[in-house]
């Protein structure tokens, strides 16, 4: 019999063939609009402050503000309308031969020399160029000693050039709008844009800003910063030393928490780094040396708000978005440096000193006394259980370092009924459950001690992990899940008061959030649709039409865990809590929140709109 011929199977081409042909060379170009993120962090939608759209903004006005340091005008005009920006300064102008390059070609710049920019924050050459990247629309204009030369670009691409003669001072000139491709839905906030201009007037000195018409300018620079950053009372006047290379301002306020303001060559470093370790370092040397005592550091900071400015030549930073400095070789000479100035500080104002020290005396005694309160509390809870009663945990724990348990989060809701359909339909890797007994206590105006006292709050805290540091945070989320009532109301703004009193870098860090669940459950036979507003309802019943039948929600108790389920897993309905003006928090919360009885009461009878009947 003839041999069967077998068949030898052909290989299929693979989807991922790795040759020269997937080798790619980009251009400096390609590469920004490609790999935003290296040069410019997120690109969001202008929402939050540190948002593409204003670091765009950030590199243009940095460049003008150069101009000022090295002596060079002492004016900058913005206007942002309609997502167009422009940016004017009265400073040397572009060398006219060199205008295209400057903003086009990576790499290219002035900054590398230092007879022409002592301290500049922009060394790299790459900013206004990622600017021009990722503008639909990128204009640049130099005038320059009765000559200008003029620039249009479209996503970096150069469509235009134009050049001749001029009556307009020297400056430089530059118009762009993001690109909306990359920044989808953007647009610029107020809030923001007078943040940015406030900083950049508080750190030079002189320098005037005017935006969209409305001029920035302080003449005591950062000094400035920290006599209006905080609505929060000043227990004394703050003190000021300024040089040429560095400038600090600090005083006490009655809050809990530090705060710092650093800055590097006119560079807002939101995240601190080296010159804002030697500055918390100096401060606590130079006070021990002058009161030849030995504070600790933890008491010397609490209720501190400082501010610290640095001219550095050759700054490094960890990103291009330079929100950290990362020379290290500075720190020793640095600390010196400013122990010395604070010690100097202290001598020439007593008085002020004198009111420093019994403010820390006070924090230390406070201290001790709470160590005891803390012990007590804890003796107290390892004799009621090992675990925390009203806590349903989850397997899995936040773990930033590792970037580990970033799905993790913790329900905070109102009694046994709401906790129940929350237990039965949660996820146990990833979703734990806190229930609280009733209304919590109201904290605005109580000491960190009331924490230690309260069973309840002090048993949150413990769940949380966050009594010693917010970094130990269990649950990337934390999340309020009330009642849609004027009760689960109440709840929901004692909780938010309880974060923001003595843990505000769990709203700051976006970690806590509401949970924003239907009010009204419309359906028929065939289909069902939750709401979450009247309006919401009002349409869908609407559109079920004859036969719908609407129930609403009084607790979260009332909706099935088969429904629930649906409510916490995947796309959950969840809000953000959001700090605004960092102005209006203390205000806010004294109001609502405070023991102004009879103003509140008094708002309330004003504010009642009566309901007209059917």
């Amino acid at each position: 019999m003839p041999k069967k011929k077998t068949r030898t199977a052909k290989k299929k081409p693979s989807k991922h063939k790795y040759d020269e042909s997937k080798i790619k060379t980009l251009s400096s170009l390609e590469h920004i609009r490609l790999r935003t993120g290296m040069y410019i962090g997120r690109t969001g939608d202008g929402g939050d402050y540190n948002d593409g759209i204003y670091i765009l903004l950030k590199e243009v006005i940095d460049n003008a503000v150069d101009e000022f340091i090295m002596g060079a005008g002492n004016r900058i005009d913005i206007v942002i309308a309609n997502g167009k920006v422009t940016v004017r300064d009265f400073g040397r102008g572009i060398p006219l031969g060199k205008v295209i390059e400057c903003v086009s070609k990576i790499n290219t710049g002035a900054k590398y020399n230092d007879d022409v920019f002592q301290f500049s924050v922009g060394l790299n050459g790459v900013g206004t160029k990622a600017v021009n990247a990722l503008s639909k629309q990128f204009v640049v204009r130099s005038h320059r000693d009765g000559k200008y030369v003029e620039a249009r670009f479209e996503k970096g691409k150069k469509k235009g050039e134009k050049k001749g003669r001029t009556k307009e001072a020297n400056g430089t000139y530059i118009a762009f709008t993001p690109d909306p491709s990359i920044f989808e839905n953007y647009a610029f906030c107020d809030e923001h844009i007078e943040r940015r201009m406030a900083f950049y007037a508080f750190l030079n000195a002189g320098l005037k800003l005017v935006c969209n018409g409305k001029t920035h300018k302080s003449e005591e620079g950062i000094l400035d910063l920290v006599q209006v950053e905080t609505t929060y009372e000043r227990i004394y006047k703050p003190l000021h030393y300024r040089d040429k290379m560095l400038d600090i301002a600090f005083t006490h306020t009655n809050r809990f928490s530090e705060q710092y303001f650093s800055f590097v060559n006119g560079q807002h470093t939101s995240d601190g780094g080296t010159h804002l370790s030697a500055f918390k370092e100096g401060l606590l040397k130079g006070l021990n040396v002058f009161s030849t005592k030995k504070f600790d550091g933890s008491d010397v900071r609490e209720g501190i708000l400082g501010a610290v400015a640095i001219r550095l030549q050759e700054p490094i930073f960890e990103s291009q978005t330079k929100n950290k400095l990362c020379n290290t070789e500075i720190r020793g000479e640095l600390t010196t440096r400013i122990r010395d100035a604070v010690a100097d500080l202290l001598h020439r104002n007593e008085k002020i000193a004198a009111v420093m020290i019994e403010k820390i005396e006070e924090t230390q005694r406070i201290r001790k006394e709470l160590t005891s309160v803390k012990k007590l509390a804890r003796d107290k809870s390892k004799a009621v259980s090992i675990r925390v009663p009203q806590l349903r945990d989850c397997k899995e724990h936040l773990d930033i370092e590792k970037q580990a348990g970033l799905s993790t989060m913790i329900f905070i809701t109102e009694g046994q009924s709401a906790a129940g359909s929350l237990v039965s339909c949660r996820d146990v890797l990833n979703q734990a459950i806190f229930t609280l007994k009733g209304k919590p206590l109201n904290v605005w105006n109580l000491n960190k001690d009331a924490l230690y006292k309260n069973d309840e709050l002090y048993n949150l805290m413990r769940c949380l992990n966050i009594e010693d540091n917010v970094d130990n945070l269990r649950y990337q989320k934390v999340i309020l899940a009330t009642d849609a009532d004027v009760d689960g109301l109440h709840i929901r703004n004692l909780m938010i008061t309880f974060f923001l009193r003595f843990f505000k870098q769990v709203v700051e860090k976006k970690h806590l959030f509401i949970l924003e669940t239907p009010l009204f459950r419309v359906r028929d036979k065939k289909r069902t649709i939750y709401c979450y507003s009247e309006a919401e309802r009002d349409a869908a019943t609407k559109t079920i039409g004859r036969g719908a039948e609407t129930t609403r929600f009084k607790g979260l108790g009332e909706i099935s865990p088969n429904e629930f389920k649906g409510f916490i897993s995947g796309n959950m309905n969840l809000r953000p809590v959001v700090l605004g003006s960092e102005h209006s928090i203390e205000e806010v919360l004294s109001f609502y929140m405070g023991k102004n009885t009879i103003a509140r009461r008094q708002y309330i009878m004003d504010s009642l709109v009566a309901a007209q009947e059917n």
